[in-house]
């Protein structure tokens, strides 16, 4: 709030102050430095807009970073960040990046969804307000896990099942309907050469062994 002084009697003209004796100005002159030196923030750190939030031996101070590692969400349509001890804690963040998904570094394997986070204007609370942070459950289900159908990412371990026009779609290993055939990615490696010769289906996986080598599931 500003301060404006008030109007009242302009022609009064204040009291000299006295001058104060000369040890009482070493006293207010080592006070003042120790204000100083008392107020001084320390240097912040700058994470590069590629790189990852630097990780914690614990969750963030609430509040600090929006969503850091460790930190923990509602759920619904609007995410908050909570507690992780609240009853409104409904997943937790395993890595938060800078940028999109597209771009940066991949979320864990164990990753149940990824959140696109943007906090902008006045009451931004850290720089590291714009990415995205890669969630998982508190409690099961976890569509992230190997062969539940769900998730963000394609690990070994899950099923897909595969188009004519030689895309894939993630479905639940124990998923007994649908007619078209599933495949179980059963290792990933840098190159297609790579795979066992009893491959059936080369899948894309990203990160640093982009190719799945899928086998088809029996009895499909």
């Amino acid at each position: 709030m500003d301060e404006h002084a008030s109007p009242g009697d302009r022609s009064r003209r204040p009291a000299p102050l006295a001058t104060p004796p000369a040890a009482l100005v070493a006293v207010l002159a080592v006070a003042a430095l120790l204000l100083l030196t008392g107020c001084r923030i320390p240097d912040g750190t700058v994470t590069d807009d590629r790189g990852p939030v630097p990780a914690s031996p614990g969750p963030s101070p609430y509040g600090v970073v929006f969503l850091g590692p460790g930190d923990c969400s509602s759920r619904g349509p609007e995410i908050r960040e909570v507690f992780c001890r609240s009853e409104k804690a409904a997943a937790t963040v395993l890595a938060r990046h800078l940028g999109t998904p597209a771009s940066g570094p991949p979320c864990p394997d164990t990753t149940d969804f990824v959140l696109h986070v943007s906090e902008t204007g006045t009451g931004a609370r850290s720089r590291l307000t714009t990415g995205y942070a890669c969630m998982r459950n508190l409690e099961p289900p976890h569509p992230g896990d190997p062969g539940q159908g769900g998730g963000p990412l394609t690990v070994v371990g899950d099923c897909v099942t595969a188009s004519r026009a030689g895309e894939v779609t993630e479905t639940a290993c124990e998923d007994t309907g649908g007619r078209a055939p599933r495949y179980r990615v059963e290792s990933a490696v840098q190159r297609r050469a790579q795979c066992p010769g009893t491959t059936d289906l080369f899948v894309s996986l990203g990160g640093d062994r982009p190719v799945g080598c899928a086998r088809r599931t029996p009895g499909r």
